[in-house]
């Protein structure tokens, strides 16, 4: 059949609704037209009829005839091209094609999309020849084409997102995206400046999170009614209607290309003009995490900890379906940040996000986003991105210029038990999450709101006794409740409070160590408490002797029998550390913990103390090189600069003229005795003359 014929016998079929088979046919042989067309002018005439071809847009396809137009497209522009190149060598006939340029070519369809069809259709053309006709490698346009092509995208997806449409129907959200997202990496930085960005932003928000895109989380409360249980394991099965469900939603080209569509959404939110668009995709992105986290909730596999999962979950689940889904989860929230970023950076800059009445409501609703988003960025490190450390810090510091929205957010976000640990291991998740936003917020706080919404919340999990050990999170809202606590004692305004719970928590230290927190930890933390404990802070006033009273608790602990001297296990992590850590045990950290306190003490028991450290210091039984690495450390502390000026100057004194070396190195009544000429220098070994 001559290309004329097969014309013809398209543009009838264009007019009716075939079935899949013929519609499959419709598309290729329009395919083979637009590619072997010779004449300009039917070009145009296919595409336009094609644009509004009952055949086409009547059969409720939806995305998927809207993503093969792309195709069509996409695929002759290339083959254009193709018969181009083979047209300009003078000694190989050309195997097929029209003869058409390709500028001609681009100008003939550009020429179809009219005003029979919508802009949004025209979008969907335009989009496929520039990607067939400059992605990769190939530029096969000439400037001034380049230019009209680009500007016409750009037209099409501003007319689209504005409603500007030569028809009465509304632009549908999922194939303007769709296009422009496919379109956006190829356009040039003035082609970008030309989009309406205030009115891409609600467009790109609807399109991700609608129907055609990531249909408000509804498909991670669907997996519950799949979920079975067999032989004390839930299995959730690869042929179960739930996952077969997500397998087709990550076919979606919105959100297989949530990664593009997150950047080119982000542009948006950067460049556009409209202050309030900005908030309202803020607003947007706040309301589907909220979703996502209450279909997450009403999941029963929520109910497991990470830590139980390979014992609770059949092998089949989690080597696939389990895995299956939090690929897809962590996709939406790479996503999600990538949207919110640049939300952040402008409430930085843009003076109408950056005022007292935005900066903290920009700030609360950033992080209310990302503890929705928590169940899935605390999983396995998950968070530990660049984008992800930007968006977050900088919102913690921007809220926590706020005293009275710091304080509305934590009371907005507090556990509504929160005196009790609870069961759920999704909300102890969300737990760990409050404590760490706490960790950042007490400074501006006044001490009552300190005391109610970090020190008692924390106190919860610090006062927890486990007959059993710690599950991998319990430790991490362990030690997140240690940093809370000891955050909201170190702020100035907090000297009474720091006074009263002093004494608890050091009892809590010791409770806690080696059991539950590293040797480590168990050193800063008692060091953090001593420097609050001690000048400059307000609470040496009023409580002159306190520091004194809990350095006595560890030196008691440190003395041989009170406390095991059998070496530590390394900490998790220790053995792909660079630096290696020294064999410590019990007794040795207690003494390390002692030398530690010395450059914060009082300068009236400064002396005292040094010389109660090196006696602790000389008593640490079991491995010499423990003692050894407790020598090496209070050296440390008295060359090292961490004592001022005044503390250094009594130490130099003391380690020369009172005692001080020998104690250190010899320990009480063990100082060498031995017969030896003037002038000769002491070694480990033995005498060493100058001689």
């Amino acid at each position: 059949m001559s290309i004329d014929r097969l014309l013809t016998t398209v543009l009838r079929l264009y007019q009716d609704v075939h079935d899949e088979a013929r519609t499959e046919q419709i598309f290729s042989t329009t395919t083979t037209l637009l590619a072997n067309l010779s004449n300009p002018l039917n070009v145009s005439l296919l595409t336009s009829q094609l644009l509004a071809a009952p055949a086409i847009w009547t059969r409720g396809d939806g995305m998927r005839a809207c993503y093969r137009i792309i195709s069509i497209y996409n695929t002759a522009a290339r083959h254009v091209r193709r018969h181009e190149l083979e047209h300009a060598k003078p000694k190989i006939p050309p195997v097929s094609g029209g003869g058409l340029r390709t500028d001609a070519w681009a100008a003939a369809v550009i020429k179809g999309a009219d005003d029979l069809s919508s802009r949004w259709q025209h979008l969907l053309v335009l989009s496929g020849i520039l990607m067939g006709l400059e992605s990769g490698d190939g530029k096969s346009l000439g400037n001034g084409m380049r230019r009209t092509l680009e500007h016409a995208v750009v037209t099409a997806a501003n007319l689209a997102a504005r409603g500007g449409e030569p028809v009465t129907a509304p632009a549908p959200v999922g194939p303007v995206m769709m296009a422009l997202n496919y379109a956006f990496p190829l356009l040039s930085e003035d082609a970008r400046a030309a989009l309406d960005c205030d009115a891409l932003i609600p467009v790109a928000t609807r399109a991700v999170f609608a129907s055609d895109g990531l249909q408000d989380g509804l498909f991670l409360g669907a997996i519950n009614l799949d979920v079975r249980q067999t032989g004390g394991q839930f299995m959730w099965s690869e042929s179960s209607p739930s996952f077969l469900h997500l397998r087709l939603l990550e076919q979606k080209p919105l959100v297989s290309g949530l990664g593009p569509l997150s950047k080119l959404l982000g542009y948006a939110v950067e460049h556009a003009h409209d202050a309030n668009a900005v908030l309202r995709a803020q607003d947007d992105l706040v309301t589907f995490t909220a979703k996502l986290l209450q279909h997450w909730q009403s999941n029963k596999l929520s109910e497991l900890e990470i830590s139980e999962e390979e014992v609770f979950l059949t092998p089949e689940t989690v080597q696939t379906t389990w895995t299956v889904l939090w690929q897809q989860l962590k996709k939406i929230m790479y996503g999600i940040v990538a949207i919110l970023q640049p939300i952040v950076a402008r409430s930085l800059l843009d003076p109408r996000l950056r005022n007292n009445i935005t900066a903290p409501v920009v700030a609360a609703k950033t992080l209310a986003v990302l503890r929705n988003l928590y169940f899935i960025s605390s999983r396995n490190g998950s968070d530990a991105f660049q984008v992800y450390a930007f968006t977050y810090l900088t919102a913690l510091d921007n809220l926590s210029r706020y005293p009275a929205a710091s304080a509305s957010f934590l009371r907005e976000i507090r556990s509504r038990s929160p005196s009790t640990i609870p069961p759920h291991p999704l909300h102890r998740t969300l737990d760990l999450f409050y404590l760490n936003v706490a960790e950042h917020l007490p400074l501006h706080l006044p001490p009552e709101a300190c005391d109610t919404l970090i020190v008692q919340p924390a106190i919860t999990y610090l006062a927890h006794e486990a007959e059993a050990p710690l599950s991998p999170r319990m430790v991490e809202l362990f030690e997140a409740a240690h940093s809370a606590v000891l955050s909201a004692l170190s702020c100035p305004q907090n000297g009474p409070l720091a006074a009263e719970l002093a004494p608890f928590y050091a009892e809590t230290l010791f409770g806690s160590f080696p059991a539950y927190i590293s040797s480590r930890q168990f050193r800063i933390a008692f060091k953090t408490v001593m420097q609050i404990l001690s000048p400059p802070f307000p609470v040496t006033a009023s409580h002159p002797h306190l520091a004194e009273a809990l350095l006595e608790m560890v030196r008691f602990r440190a003395q041989p029998g009170a406390s095991s001297s059998a070496p530590l296990p390394p900490p998790p992590g220790a053995e792909q550390s660079q630096t290696q850590e020294p064999v410590m045990s019990e007794q040795s950290t207690l003494v390390m913990t002692l030398i530690d306190a010395l450059p914060f003490l009082n300068l009236a028991i400064f002396e005292e103390w040094m010389m109660l450290a090196a006696l602790a210091l000389n008593g640490i039984d079991g491995d010499p090189a423990m003692r050894d690495a407790a020598r090496r450390r209070f050296w440390e502390v008295l060359v090292s600069g961490e004592m001022d000026v005044e503390r250094a100057a009594i130490g130099v004194a003391w380690w020369g003229t009172k005692g001080g070396r020998e104690a250190v190195l010899y320990g009480a009544g063990r100082r060498d005795e031995r017969v030896m000429m003037s002038g000769a220098i002491v070694t480990k070994e033995g005498v060493e003359s100058r001689l």
